[in-house]
């Protein structure tokens, strides 16, 4: 007979959690279930007769029960027992209140079908029907945990089959009864009801059915299948609740402390044997006393909670040890079960986590067992060789991550440098699955929204913690690297893992505000490194500052660390130079320093703790304190000790360090040490038997006995207990103490001892920081991984051949851009930009015969393109030197006849045309472009994007060509596609956007490519490229109107040198000298500040060779007449107005220039409305010039000379509104007024010397206006008389001299001048003769003009006088004299000149005019000759009178 006895649970609950708390542990009581109706009774009643139908029917089928029993008091027979409760049960289920069955005690009509399952008398398939209508009951939901009764009935239900007994009579038999057993324990717990049950049968629960499992090993492949499901579903019913369950306060924890209860000795699994009748052990807590004991069962029966789940939890990490705790089977394959015990168990534990979330933390012994015992496990596993071990290891720290990490910070820190590190490296024996495994354990790590930015703020960033970041990030660079191979899945999963750690960090900074730039961090004075902290890791702004500073120590220190593995000296001062260590050296500083810094050289460090120097001693005993050796076996405190520097070989420093290894030891666990004298000798012991168990050169070791032996009466004269030292010598036996170093090993393994410490150092840890969705570490984590990043993408790029993976890199390039803008990493960035440059094969110079279409078919060359001006569009403002890589790119596009027509346009000409216009213009004026640049010798294959694709399907009946295949088209077509896509033209046309320094390196950038203008001819490709550099430069320029200032010294010296080496006419030149000229144009009305800069730049025009010049003279006039016009009013300076009238001078002469040229000087100087004095004499030189000038028809030089004249009436306008004001300035600009009034005169003179007579007479009226018109000016005396001299008198004697030394032929009809000027020589005396009359000067003024009057009257030309002129003279002076005798001022003793001015005007006349005396004076004249005579009549008769006398 084969029975299933289950009396005594294999599962205990922890011993931790307290009576009142499983009060707690029970969830609310659900709503009762709706009363059911009369149908639905009866219903229920027809479906358990049907079940009593079905038991009776298989117990009939065995004889045993077919039979009657003869009764002891009568003849009559009876049922058995269990016959009659069934029968009984029938008889009464239709009597019961259809409407009442929740009031119904469920024992009742479960009790005869637990009875047939108890009974040791039936059969598996009498047992298997019953157990079959118990699951049908618990299955229909008869009852809740609101029913009466509920909880024996539960209870009844658990007992019984978990005690089930039946008689084996066939292997199938057994497993079918099997199964209907965890069938009806699965259906117990998905119940409502199963609330009521307590945790003792809760544990009861899944140590059945884990022996179930157990036992089918040895049976069918179903009942293995279904039993292990059975587990998994019961653990998951039962951890479902957690989240539900409320902390417990610990009152059984308290019973246990009080019974001396150890830990340990709560957990466990006693298994048997390995059959049928094999049973756990049940596991009680010993505590003494009744209260206790009792207290201890009265949780257990109360409802179920956490307590159940710790115990099952503990018992589900037992079994990852499964193998070490049971014997194996022979019929069990040793290695399946090495795999298959700990998968099983690794499935539930998994559940569990999942279920019962973040709930775990809240509950410290369930959360205990993970930190330690399943974590340890985990650490163990995950280096087995198995793949689908590791692999489900990885997916339970994965979840443990997601609902536990901040409770596990170290123990995470442990996995990955221990398993993850250590597998994906491929490195240390792993196989390639193990790698593989790794591999994509750590991508689902890296698709965690926040693992790498936690991993870098809790780990990185900790001076007691590994770079766990950057050991990930450079195990995922340097694996996706195909080094010497194909490109594989592995490089593609380190690849996916990249990118998705740069994705997440993309996406922190989607919704985060603007990052401005970060001041680099400093120590300004020392402080501990080891005692900084945080005050508040839930405030952002506090913990962001700790682990800045955190992160900053620890580089420094591992800076410091590199110092003193070359010099010790020097490293301690380096780490004194930074604030690090103390300006005068501490122990407790130097102790720390070895203690907390990685990468120091263990030998420098044992010898430095060695040292017999007093400091070092110091620091030796310092360093020791820094342990914790609290409750700790001495062989494991001695292992963590030695493990972080080499002990030294001379006996004396291993003496000092042991003694203060002792010391401190003894001072945490003195335990059964008698002082610390006895640890000193026992350590010594210990590294003898270290030396002599381990070193191979040793052939005779140390027996057990051997140790106890040499280890008598050191406890302080006593022995110390057996047991102890015998756990110490197998102990060592077992795992070296591994006093030097292996410099192969750069990754630890996790011993127990560094497990221990790990444990101890947990419950010390800072808190754990918890990253939210805003990117406050990702600029300095991604400073760290960009570089190796980008080149393992551009390598996987490299190395592609399939679209997908190309898709993944360009999504890891545009990440990266992304993270590099916003973070403001410019370097980082343009490293892309480089690397992309070259995968668009732009630059490769290698002759192609069809570039383009080679092009179009290099999938991997247009998706680089594609993403290169992606970038160069998107993030711009934080390229800088990438903008060369980028213009590389952009002129081989040109080259290729590839590039949009409008790519050197500017977003302002766009503005400025209609929409209509705009829309018919980019076409024309792409083909004057092309047409033009072919004309200057430059030829170009196409004329914009669609050149290249219109040339392809031509075909020229000279040049015979092939017809394009349809890959060529199909080929061209796509390279067509890639361009537009790429809005090259966006690039300038949108620089108006860019930053300031992004927009001059880009600015820069173009100056650079442009080259290095040659005075000889280069090649038509170098011009052409310098051309198109120079349109892009003069775009951007324009496009930044407002930013000028940037670029205009750049712009300004490239186009200096351009025009000051070339000496002959070039597109270049060309598009140079235009271009400074449309600059102008453009920026003028926005700069007035800049405009002086602007318009000097115009003097370029003016250093052109003459032969440039030349050729280019009209169109340079016509666009500064445009300049003129349009700008006018916003010429302000005096250099300006010099430059743009120095230039429309210069077209004077040039016959197709000057009707431009002349145009702008009419639109400033007419009526004056753009002169002003500071421009005043520069028009007036440039209007002297165009009257002088042959070059065009006579009018002009009328209009020239008129425009002279009428410009004076500005001179009187100005001179008005001085006179308004008063003061030294008003005197200094009225002289300015003055002088431009003279110097206008003087150009007038120059005129009238023309050998043109219609010039010369036109400016001789014009001078007349000028000098009878200036009345409105304030002119001095002194003034006046500048005037006749240097303007009138000089025109006289020059004409005068013309008249006599030239040819007539020369100078015709030179008598009309004389008269003219004659003429206006009188007129101006004659108008000012008041004025001048009274200046001291006068006389000299007078006698000048009679002088010129003289020499007017006798001038000869072939030896005769001008006829007219004898005839003008007199005349002329005739009025003078009248005027100067009607004003009083020519006459005998008058007043102005004395006789003096009478003598000399009559003496000069004398000469040429002496009757004019008598005309003007005969009046005069008469009276003196009266007065002669009556003054000599006087006389004589005086004489005659005297003589009478006589």
């Amino acid at each position: 007979m084969g029975r299933l006895r289950l009396q005594s649970p294999g599962i205990n609950p922890i011993d931790e959690e307290s009576s009142t708390d499983a009060d707690a542990d029970q969830s609310p009581t659900p709503p009762p279930l709706t009363s059911y109706s009369s149908s639905s009774g009866h219903a229920l009643a027809c479906t358990i007769n049907s079940e009593i139908s079905a038991v009776l029917a298989v117990m009939r089928r065995n004889i045993r029960w077919s039979g009657r029993y003869a009764s002891a008091a009568a003849d009559d027979y009876l049922d058995h027992s269990l016959i009659q409760s069934l029968k009984s049960l029938r008889r009464h289920i239709f009597s019961w209140d259809p409407s009442r069955w929740r009031s119904i005690d469920p024992a009742l009509y479960l009790r005869p079908f637990l009875d047939v399952v108890r009974s040791d008398e039936t059969g598996a398939p009498i047992t298997g029907v019953a157990l079959s209508s118990v699951h049908k009951i618990l299955s229909l939901e008869v009852f809740d945990a609101g029913t009466a009764h509920v909880v024996d009935a539960m209870h009844s239900v658990v007992d019984a089959v978990t005690s089930c007994r039946f008689e084996v009579t066939d292997p199938a038999s057994e497993e079918a009864v099997l199964m209907k057993i965890l069938q009806v324990l699965l259906a117990c717990m998905k119940n409502r009801a199963s609330r009521v049950l307590s945790n003792q049968h809760v544990c009861t629960i899944v140590n059945t059915c884990f022996r179930v499992v157990h036992q089918a090993g040895s049976k069918g492949e179903l009942l293995q299948r279904i039993s292990r499901h059975t587990m998994h579903e019961l653990v998951r019913c039962i951890f479902l609740r957690l989240p539900e369950v409320s902390r417990s306060t610990g009152k059984l924890s308290s019973l246990v402390e009080m019974a001396g209860v150890d830990k340990d000795q709560a957990f466990g699994m006693n298994q048997t044997e390995n059959n049928v009748n094999g049973s756990y052990g049940p596991m009680k807590i010993p505590v003494d006393g009744t209260a206790v004991a009792s207290n201890g069962m009265r949780i257990m029966l109360e409802p179920y909670g956490v307590l159940c789940m710790v115990e099952i939890f503990h018992f589900l990490c037992s079994l990852l040890n499964f193998v070490e705790q049971i014997g194996v089977s022979p019929r069990t394959n040793p290695m399946s079960l090495d795999e298959d015990v700990p998968l099983f168990a690794l499935g539930m534990i998994n559940s569990a986590i999942e279920l019962g979330g973040s709930s775990i933390s809240k509950h410290p012994k369930l959360l205990a067992l993970i930190q330690d015992e399943l974590f340890r496990n985990l650490m163990q596993l995950g280096l087995s060789t198995s793949p689908l071990i590791l692999s489900t290891v990885c997916s339970i720290v994965l979840n443990l991550y997601d609902h536990l990490r901040t409770e596990l910070k170290l123990q995470m820190e442990a996995f990955f440098s221990c398993v993850i590190l250590r597998l994906a490296q491929g490195k240390y024996g792993a196989s390639y699955h193990q790698q593989e495994v790794a591999m994509e354990a750590l991508v689902d790590f890296c698709r965690q929204k926040m693992f790498m930015a936690e991993v870098y703020a809790n780990l990185d960033c900790d001076i007691t913690c590994s770079n766990v970041f950057e050991d990930l990030a450079n195990l995922l660079s340097r694996s996706a690297f195909p080094v010497n191979c194909p490109l594989s899945t592995m490089h593609i999963l380190a690849l996916e893992g990249l990118i998705a750690v740069i994705q997440r960090m993309g996406d922190r900074i989607s919704n985060a505000p603007p990052r401005s730039r970060q001041p680099l961090l400093e120590l300004d004075e020392y402080t501990p490194f080891w005692t900084v902290k945080c005050e508040n890791y839930s405030d952002p702004e506090q913990w962001l500052k700790f682990v800045r500073c955190k992160k900053y120590i620890k580089r420094r220190l591992m800076i410091g660390a590199d110092h003193f593995n070359r010099d010790p000296k020097k490293g301690l001062e380096f780490l004194q130079g930074n604030h690090l260590l103390p300006e005068k050296l501490d122990p407790q500083s130097v102790a720390c320093f070895f203690r907390y810094t990685t990468g120091l050289d263990k030998n420098l460090v044992g010898d430095f703790l060695g040292n017999h120097d007093e400091f070092c001693v110091q620091v030796l005993h310092e360093f020791a304190g820094t342990f914790d050796f609290q409750d700790m076996n001495l062989d494991t405190a001695l292992r963590l000790f030695l493990e972080t520097f080499r002990l030294p070989g001379e006996s004396q420093k291993i003496q000092r360090v042991l003694e203060a290894f002792s010391e401190r030891y003894y001072e945490q666990s003195p335990q059964i040490l008698a002082n610390k004298d006895a640890a000193l000798l026992l350590s010594y012991s210990l590294i003898m038997l270290n030396t002599d168990q381990h070193n191979v050169q040793v052939k005779k070791k140390m027996t057990e006995e051997d140790f106890i032996r040499n280890n008598r009466h050191i406890n302080g004269g006593n022995d110390l207990p057996r047991e102890y030292l015998s756990e110490l010598y197998h102990s060592i036996c077992k795992n070296e103490i591994k006093t030097i170093p292996d410099p192969g090993i750069g990754l630890p393994e996790m011993s127990p001892s560094r497990w221990i410490d790990l444990m101890r150092k947990s419950k010390k840890t800072s808190p754990y920081i918890v990253c939210d969705s805003r990117p406050y570490l990702d600029h300095d984590m991604f400073a760290i991984m960009s570089g190796p990043t980008i080149a393992a993408i551009s390598v996987v790029f490299d190395y592609a051949e399939h679209e997908d993976v190309f898709l993944t890199c360009v999504d890891g390039f545009l990440a990266v851009a992304k993270i590099s803008a916003y973070h403001h990493l410019e370097d980082v960035l343009d490293d892309l930009v480089v690397s992309l440059c070259k995968f668009t094969t732009l630059l490769n110079t290698s002759m192609v015969e069809e570039p383009v279409t080679t092009f179009g078919d290099d999938t991997k060359a247009r998706l680089a393109t594609e993403t290169l001006f992606i970038i160069a569009n998107t993030f711009g403002d934080h390229i800088r030197t990438g903008w060369r890589n980028i213009l590389d790119c952009i002129l081989r596009l040109h080259k290729l006849g590839l590039l949009p027509a409008r790519v050197a346009g500017d977003a302002a000409d766009e503005a400025e045309l209609p929409a209509d216009a705009a829309a018919h213009g980019k076409a024309a004026l792409s083909s004057l472009l092309s047409s033009h640049i072919s004309s200057l010798g430059t030829p170009r294959r196409s004329s914009g994007l669609m050149g290249r694709f219109t040339q392809l399907l031509s075909l020229d009946a000279d040049e015979p060509r092939t017809h394009p295949t349809e890959q060529q088209l199909a080929a061209h077509q796509r390279t067509l596609q890639t361009i537009q896509k790429c809005h090259i033209d966006s690039v300038f046309t949108e620089s108006k956007f860019l930053h300031a320094d992004s927009l001059l390196h880009l600015a820069r950038a173009l100056i650079w490519a442009a080259g290095r203008p040659q005075k000889v001819t280069s090649s038509p490709d170098d011009e052409d490229t310098a051309v198109f550099c120079l349109e892009l430069l003069i775009a951007i320029t324009l496009n930044n109107r407002d930013r000028i200032f940037l670029l205009w010294q750049g712009v300004y010296d490239h186009i200096a040198s351009i025009v000051q080496s070339t000496v002959m006419r070039s597109a270049l030149v060309e598009k140079a000298v235009f271009g400074i000229l449309r600059i102008c144009q453009r920026l003028l009305p926005y700069k007035e500040n800049l405009a002086d800069e602007l318009l000097r730049s115009l003097q370029l025009v003016l250093k052109l060779d003459a032969r440039v010049a030349d050729a280019y003279c009209e169109n340079i006039t016509l666009e500064v007449m445009r300049l003129v016009k349009a700008n006018a009013a916003h010429i302000k300076s005096q250099m300006g107005w010099k430059t743009i009238l120095s230039l429309l001078s210069i077209t004077a002469r040039h016959p197709e220039a000057s009707e431009f040229g002349f145009e702008a000087l009419a639109f400033i100087m007419h009526e004056g409305s753009h002169l002003s004095p500071a421009n005043y004499l520069f028009c007036i030189e440039a209007a002297r010039q165009f009257a002088e000038s042959r070059v065009g028809p006579i009018g002009r030089a009328a209009r020239a000379l008129d425009l002279m004249a009428e410009s004076a009436a500005s001179l009187v306008r100005w001179s008005q509104g001085i006179i308004k004001d008063a003061g030294e300035e008003a005197e200094m600009l009225s002289e300015g007024i003055r002088d431009m009034w003279l110097k206008l005169c003087q150009a007038l003179r120059k005129l009238a010397l023309d050998q043109r007579e219609e010039v010369r007479n036109h400016a001789i009226s014009s001078l007349q206006k000028c000098l009878t018109g200036a009345d409105g000016i304030c002119l001095s005396p002194s003034s006046w008389l500048q005037a006749f001299e240097i303007v009138m008198f000089m025109m006289l004697d020059e004409l005068l001299e013309i008249a006599q030394g030239q040819s007539q032929k020369d100078y015709r009809n030179m008598e009309g001048t004389l008269k003219h000027a004659v003429k206006l020589l009188s007129k101006v005396f004659l108008q000012l003769l008041q004025e001048l009359c009274g200046m001291s000067g006068f006389c000299k003024l007078w006698l000048g003009i009679l002088g010129r009057m003289e020499k007017c009257m006798k001038v000869k030309v072939r030896g005769k006088r001008y006829e007219e002129l004898q005839e003008l003279v007199p005349a002329l002076l005739k009025n003078i004299l009248l005027a100067m005798k009607s004003n009083g001022i020519l006459a005998k003793r008058s007043a102005i000149g004395g006789d003096g001015l009478w003598e000399s005007t009559w003496l000069h006349l004398s000469n040429f005019a002496p009757h004019l005396q008598s005309q003007v004076f005969a009046g005069e004249l008469e009276q003196d000759s009266s007065n002669v005579a009556m003054s000599d009549g006087s006389h004589s008769a005086a004489a005659e009178e005297d003589g009478t006398r006589d």
